[in-house]
């Protein structure tokens, strides 16, 4: 555990000293946060060596990559725990299944999820729910209860999430793979075109990662991804994603195509 038995005096320098201590907590907690939550890998080190760089990154990407690295493991039959940005996923589950939430506290808060900060303190309701509540939730689920244009300017304030942010909204629909050091986990947003408030067809076969989707960090590995032929070519496809996003015009209704329940109900069965 780190402490803290003086305080330095408050100056350019040490002003980026806290600052990099607080990111690297974000890191180690919040965003790539591993099973024990106590420390953090140092593959993380050179980004913050740069200050003026740290905000080049794309943070928001490789966090998801790590997401879906640790749902992929999490599914495994002998998996008992799970790590990753779990905040990410509690946010992303509340925000479209609002039915399953705790009653908000902020509703116009940002980012999104601080609108369920101390949640308890006004629903105490919902910490006495248990794991088969959940499941029956889901087994109920109605087509209009899923949310899947979350971040629509008729459901979001726009003056809640500023318009930076959605500027770049575009790329959000970009099928490509997600790209963070060793992880690479594929973005197949063709898969769920509904989100973006496109018509789902049936998708294209799901893409195959090969061995860059098994790499660890094992050793003193400190590689420059890019140049390893594992990561190379998706590398080079996350570099051009603005030529990978869904273009096709949003409709009003999006019920998915007849095509594409046809492919679900055959290749997934009727659940």
């Amino acid at each position: 555990m780190l402490t803290c038995d003086h305080l330095v005096p408050p100056d350019r320098y040490n002003d980026r000293r806290y600052i990099k201590c607080h990111i690297m907590l974000l890191i180690g907690r919040i965003l790539f946060g591993d099973k024990l939550g106590a420390s953090v890998h140092w593959k993380f080190l050179p980004l913050l060596r740069d200050f003026g760089s740290i905000i080049q990154y794309s943070w928001g990407s490789a966090c998801l990559a790590h997401l879906y690295r640790a749902l992929c493991r999490a599914s495994r039959v002998d998996c008992k725990e799970i790590d990753g940005p779990l905040t990410l996923l509690l946010g992303w589950t509340w925000i479209r299944l609002p039915y399953l939430s705790p009653v908000p506290r902020e509703s116009r808060s940002f980012p999104l999820a601080n609108r369920w900060r101390n949640w308890e303190r006004g629903d105490r309701r919902y910490r006495y729910l248990k794991l088969a509540d959940f499941r029956k939730a889901f087994d109920e689920l109605q087509e209009g209860q899923f949310v899947w244009v979350a971040y629509a300017v008729d459901r979001v304030d726009p003056n809640i999430i500023s318009a930076e942010i959605y500027m770049h909204s575009v790329v959000w629909s970009a099928t490509v793979p997600l790209v963070s050091f060793e992880c690479i986990e594929w973005h197949a947003t063709d898969r769920y075109r509904r989100q973006f408030g496109f018509v789902q067809g049936v998708p294209h076969d799901e893409r195959n990662l090969d061995k860059a989707h098994g790499e660890v960090l094992t050793g003193p590995k400190n590689l420059n991804w890019v140049t390893t032929l594992s990561h190379y070519s998706w590398v080079m496809h996350w570099t051009n994603r603005y030529h990978h996003i869904l273009s096709e015009l949003p409709m009003p209704s999006q019920h998915p195509l007849d095509t594409y329940m046809h492919w679900y109900r055959s290749n997934l069965g009727n659940a």
